[in-house]
């Protein structure tokens, strides 16, 4: 058996950008958003459900484009910075490889003095990455088949992911 070890870490030293096949830790996620200036941190986690389209779900494959998907992490961590400029930490970490129903898939997390700019910034990192992140998904339903996804597909009326 081949243990997995985290994706490499990059982004200024206050922030935590990370592809990674390993599982993602909530408690990891928060400790690496705190900071002594934080007045909030907020946590989005983004995990497999049981269904979509109607259908039901066992699983979710994905797959990245590591070095891409780490440069729009870049951006949307400078672009957080830019916004809300008393952002103390940026954490983005999203999994690769196929996970079971519950599974976390993707952890942001914002460090900010006040609560409404954490709730803005975290939001805005998800929705982005979402979007701009070369990141996709196979759906693998209950009946045996499966379908891919591009997750920018999910900003879409007819998608929602």
């Amino acid at each position: 058996m081949q243990l997995a070890t985290p994706g490499p870490v990059v982004g200024s030293t206050a922030d935590s950008l990370r592809v990674t096949f390993a599982p993602l830790s909530l408690d990891e996620v928060y400790t690496l958003a705190d900071a002594p200036a934080n007045g909030a941190v907020v946590v989005m986690s983004g995990m497999v459900r049981n269904h979509s389209e109607g259908k039901a779900v066992v699983a979710l494959e994905y797959q990245a484009y590591e070095p891409m998907a780490l440069e729009v992490f870049k951006q949307i961590a400078a672009q957080i910075r830019a916004t809300w400029t008393e952002a103390t930490r940026v954490v983005i970490h999203h999994r690769t490889g196929k996970l079971a129903v519950g599974d976390i898939s993707v952890l942001v997390a914002v460090g900010c003095p006040h609560r409404a700019e954490a709730f803005a910034a975290c939001q805005y990192a998800i929705d982005t990455l979402k979007h701009n992140a070369p990141i996709w998904k196979k759906e693998h339903w209950a009946d045996g088949s499966t379908s891919w996804v591009s997750i920018g597909a999910c900003e879409s009326a007819e998608q929602p992911c």
